[in-house]
């Protein structure tokens, strides 16, 4: 056990990472599977039918961690993993390149998320400006730049000093923890005002994407350790002891810095990024040691088109809300409750139609997700 302890520790991370060589230069398909399952389970959870939902499919309301709280901060560590291993296969590009690719993606992830948010009228004297993929960009452009530019020992010293700067800002104003009168909702109300998805704050909010950052350099820190290690057993070990670690050590801080998503809170960057290693190193085992793959393939088949899938998915589920069915009793309704009510409210309870109707948009877009992978395409975004 003290053994494994060493082959996870910052000091032994740091140390190994300076003196190894690369030597995975291939795409890991347990990478692919991992963020295929975090927009799956996006879709899963963005297209209940009705509103009775089942609690495990539910966001917590403040404090707390439901599996629904789990999927963004996944999502953000799987992209710090591939920025590890999209950085090091094109050793020969010059710098100045790759910040310029860091940028243009960055730039193209947030103007896509301020078009979700705004369709279809755009009125950008209303809408919406924070969203998951303004974020998604902002944290991929923030790790990706630290992730050229710092070693290994800044990276978990930048790593550390995000987290305890903001616990500490937790720890010494309480009201930080509470909606609406938070630090947060006064940093998102001055900045923001009349664009957030809340009258004074957003769950995306200003502040809380320096913690969502954290959660992306767990990622980049992840990938590093896969790079750098040979042996299977220690590659698993890193993983498996750091994803103890975090879930523990959020659990233990949980009683002072409360787990909550809406604040990305600090504990919550651990017991979510500890998930997430724990997870990783879970697929790893099973996809690239085990070859245990046939199950991971839809998965994979997500996690080959992340965004375009979820892209066109918002958009869908939005065009399911605007277009309108006529009824015999002379009235409309939308038709994504045309659809929930004549399809799948007769098969099962309200909680259980709501799930089928999730599920069968997963299964739809899985089918669209398929056809791309089938044919080779992989639009780079």
């Amino acid at each position: 056990m003290k053994h494994a302890g060493a082959a996870f520790s910052a000091t032994a991370f740091a140390d190994a990472i300076a003196h190894q060589e690369v030597v995975r230069p291939v795409r890991l398909r347990s990478l692919d599977a991992l963020r295929g399952i975090a927009i799956a389970a996006m879709i899963l959870v963005n297209n209940q039918g009705g509103e009775r939902v089942y609690a495990p499919l539910r966001h917590s309301a403040w404090n707390g961690c439901t599996p629904a709280d789990l999927i963004f901060p996944f999502f953000l560590f799987v992209t710090g993993v591939a920025i590890t291993f999209s950085m090091r296969t094109r050793p020969g590009k010059r710098a100045a390149t790759a910040y310029t690719d860091i940028l243009r993606r960055s730039a193209l992830l947030f103007a896509l998320g301020l078009f979700l948010n705004g369709f279809p009228l755009f009125d950008w004297t209303e809408m919406r400006f924070p969203g998951v993929l303004q974020r998604v960009a902002l944290c991929y452009l923030a790790a990706a730049v630290a992730g050229l530019t710092l070693s290994t020992r800044a990276l978990i010293a930048t790593w550390s000093a995000v987290l305890l700067g903001y616990a500490f800002v937790s720890a010494a104003t309480p009201d930080v923890l509470e909606p609406d009168v938070s630090l947060l909702a006064w940093v998102d109300d001055a900045l923001l005002r009349g664009h957030l998805l809340h009258s004074t704050w957003d769950p995306e909010g200003v502040l809380s994407t320096l913690p969502a950052i954290a959660t992306t350099l767990t990622g980049v820190l992840a990938g590093r350790w896969l790079r750098v290690t040979t042996r299977e057993t220690q590659r698993l070990a890193g993983l498996g002891g750091a994803g103890v670690a975090g879930v523990c050590l959020g659990l233990l801080l949980d009683p002072w810095c409360p787990i909550n998503k809406s604040l990305w809170s600090s504990s919550y960057v651990l017991f979510t990024g500890g998930a997430a290693l724990l997870t990783l190193a879970l697929c790893h085992w099973l996809i690239e040691i085990k070859e245990r793959r046939s199950w991971a393939l839809p998965f994979v088949m997500y996690g080959t088109n992340p965004i375009v899938v979820y892209v066109l998915s918002s958009l869908i589920a939005k065009d399911l809300l605007l277009f309108h069915v006529g009824l015999p009793d002379g009235g409309s309704t939308d038709l994504q409750q045309y659809l929930f009510s004549s399809l799948f409210a007769p098969w099962a309870s309200a909680a259980g139609a709501s799930l089928l109707f999730a599920v069968a948009s997963v299964l739809v877009w899985l089918g669209v997700a398929a056809f791309l992978y089938r044919r080779g395409v992989l639009i780079k975004i």
